[in-house]
């Protein structure tokens, strides 16, 4: 079902946009209408335009073994050469990474710093450990310095890295390092968390208790001082070992088809998948998109909160921004310590210009410190982003307003780690904005909304699959050892003019001026008597009620309608509440307005929080399961607050007695 509400619609500052890449409208179609009426040349322009090729490609994309397409092939490069060594004539001296701790503690680097360092930690894994072109280094570390320096020296030296989010438990883990057959870990002993240590070497000494028989050597960064066990043989102190490496390391030339890193999924089948992108055409697209979505010029500093853990952090806070020359920073803590003005202040003190975050800390922010931005001078911004879901329009007006002073664009970015980087999202000079839009596909992308069934593309007000037609730069290259896999997860559902398209397991819809609205995952789609709902269109009928902070809204059996609504409410200033008839009729009655009845939710449960991994993703499966009665099977260790969901049982259980 459809958004058929008007949106206001928010052009773009014109100030701004005299001076931005892309400027206005006419701009974007130009460039859009280029790539369809000749999708090589403009590829191979801006491959040739943005790559320091150590070798020319002969060839821009081979496409004639569908999905597994190639691109740029014979090329030659290397990303950490693209990254910094490129930069070191003109930028040497400027700020490439400011990195603030949780506590506060400070450092900036240089790009000459940072070409030194990536080095060092490249002589080590080379010379020390033995690491080489297409091993696999499997990095679980916190958000320092040491961890970029990881992610770099393995492509400097054409290691395949796989970043595993340092807030899996030992089993997902070890699942990550089997699965990539890693020869070794880099990790840190732990890291500091709302002024408190936290410990990851445990928890990699558990990993590898058995059945990692590949891992031979761990690597450990000492961030926090804590006491952790050295095993003989097997365990490294980073900081005793990279002050006798050399400063001097020759970039590894790379095939631009040459894998770069895995990262790893969920999979519906339980197993997680590693998405393997490659070397040219994902740091291309990863430049791009910085330059284009982000606008960032030479003097500007940037900011992306996410944890490099997350394709969020892979493409935006490393790679992104240091192909294209910029300033980026990396913090360790978390928003909202000491207090919620915590991220308003560091944009004070560092003059940030981009800020990009999610939806769930702008919610987070907004009900924990509402009046806290206007403490702080937040001059310096000129663009906001927002990454990982659709945002509600009651959080993107908040945003706009009291962060961006109605002056800033709001980027809403759509993309998955499969894609490499961003998709559909407005550009902050050209696109007219609607609030919870995520707007036109990026010049170059071909997306398109598909009718699943006749693979026919569906007119303003209906809804589809969200679908690319054609194959992109920096696209999956494959599940990390089973193609099979990778076919049927992305090729497998939905087919134009005969031909497999590649699918991103998300519904949308075209308003009548075109612009796409996100709906949510098809597998997230509750099937009421026949008709099919996205949740995140129900979530943002509910979070309209204003005492709504944040709402996850899930499908449970009904004997009925086959499917009835099940919805988890939290709610401003509240810490839970068993159930309120009042207020549940209340929701009922936006939702009602919003969608119709249809949509009314069968059972609302208010409860004190929601059950979310660290990176801020809502667990639905575990909702789905209270929801139904059944037992909890998933792994709950990652969740940020693990206790949430025993308190959301209860909260549900006594709404059942």
């Amino acid at each position: 079902m459809s958004d058929t509400t008007v949106k206001p619609v928010f052009q773009p500052n014109r100030e701004f946009a005299k001076t931005a890449r892309i400027k206005n409208m006419c701009e974007y179609k130009e460039l859009a209408t280029w790539a369809e009426e000749d999708y090589e040349g403009f590829w191979d322009h801006f491959a040739k335009e943005k790559i320091d090729w150590f070798e020319p490609y002969g060839k821009v994309l081979d496409d004639s073994n569908m999905p597994f397409a190639k691109w740029f092939e014979g090329g030659k490069l290397n990303v950490a050469h693209q990254c910094i060594d490129r930069h070191l004539d003109s930028r040497k001296n400027k700020a490439a990474i400011i990195f603030e701790g949780d506590r506060g503690d400070k450092k900036i680097v240089t790009y000459l710093e940072l070409y030194y360092n990536v080095n060092k930690m490249a002589n080590l894994l080379k010379n020390e450990f033995g690491i080489k072109k297409g091993d696999r280094v499997v990095i679980y570390m916190p958000m320092i310095l040491e961890a970029a320096y990881a992610m770099l020296a393995c492509t400097r030296i054409g290691a395949i890295h796989s970043i595993v989010f340092g807030g899996f438990s030992a089993e997902a883990l070890r699942d990550r390092i089997i699965d990539a057959e890693a020869k070794l870990v880099i990790t840190a002993d732990g890291a500091f968390r709302k002024d408190k240590p936290y410990m990851l070497k445990p928890v990699v000494d558990k990993a590898l208790e058995e059945g990692c028989d590949c891992v031979n050597k761990v690597l450990v960064v000492q961030r926090n001082g804590e006491d952790v066990d050295w095993k003989a043989g097997r365990d490294y102190s980073y900081n005793e070992m990279i002050e006798q490496q050399s400063a001097v390391c020759e970039s590894e030339p790379m095939d631009s088809e040459d894998p770069m890193f895995l990262l790893y999924t969920s999979g519906s089948t339980g197993k997680p998948k590693g998405v393997q992108h490659n070397t040219a055409g994902y740091i291309l697209w990863a430049q791009m998109t910085m330059e284009w979505v982000f606008d960032v010029k030479e003097n500007d500093t940037y900011w992306c909160t996410a944890d490099i853990g997350w394709i969020t952090g892979h493409t935006y806070i490393v790679y992104g921004p240091l192909a294209m020359g910029a300033t980026t920073l990396m913090f360790e803590g978390v928003p909202t310590y000491p207090d919620a003005g915590r991220p308003w202040k560091m944009v004070e003190e560092y003059k940030i210009n981009q800020f990009y975050t999610a939806p769930t800390a702008i919610r987070v922010l907004h009900k924990t410190g509402a009046e806290e931005p206007a403490k702080y001078d937040l001059s310096s911004l000129k663009v906001l982003g927002t990454v990982g879901e659709p945002i509600d329009p009651p959080a993107w007006k908040w945003y706009y307003e009291e962060i961006g002073g109605g002056k800033c664009a709001i980027v809403d970015t759509y993309w998955q780690t499969e894609t490499g980087g961003h998709m559909v999202t407005p550009l902050p000079g050209a696109t007219p904005i609607k609030p919870a839009c995520a707007t036109f596909p990026l010049p170059g992308i071909m997306g398109e909304i598909l009718d699943p069934e006749t693979g026919k593309k569906v007119g303003a007000g209906e809804s589809g699959y969200m679908c690319v037609t054609k194959p992109w730069p920096s696209m999956i290259r494959g599940v990390w050892g089973d193609p099979e896999r990778f076919v049927k997860s992305y090729f497998g559902d939905v087919k134009k003019d005969g031909q497999p398209v590649y699918f991103t397991g998300d519904g949308a819809n075209y308003d009548d001026d075109g612009y796409i609205t996100i709906t949510g995952r098809t597998d997230d789609v509750i099937n009421v008597s026949g008709h099919r709902m996205g949740t995140a269109e129900v979530e943002a009928a509910c979070k309209k009620h204003p005492n709504v902070a944040e709402v996850a809204v899930v499908g449970k059996p009904h004997e009925l309608k086959g499917e009835g609504i099940f919805a988890y409410v939290v709610l401003k200033g509240e810490e839970s509440m068993a159930e309120d008839v009042e207020m549940s009729k209340e929701i009922n009655n936006v939702i009602k307005q919003e969608i119709g009845n249809i949509a009314v939710c069968d059972d609302i449960a208010f409860v004190p929080g929601l059950p979310k991994t660290r990176s801020g993703k809502i667990m639905r499966r575990i909702l789905r399961s209270i929801a139904k009665g059944e037992a909890i099977t998933q792994d709950t260790s990652t969740l940020e607050d693990p206790s949430v969901v025993e308190k959301i049982q209860e909260v549900v259980n006594a709404c059942r007695v």
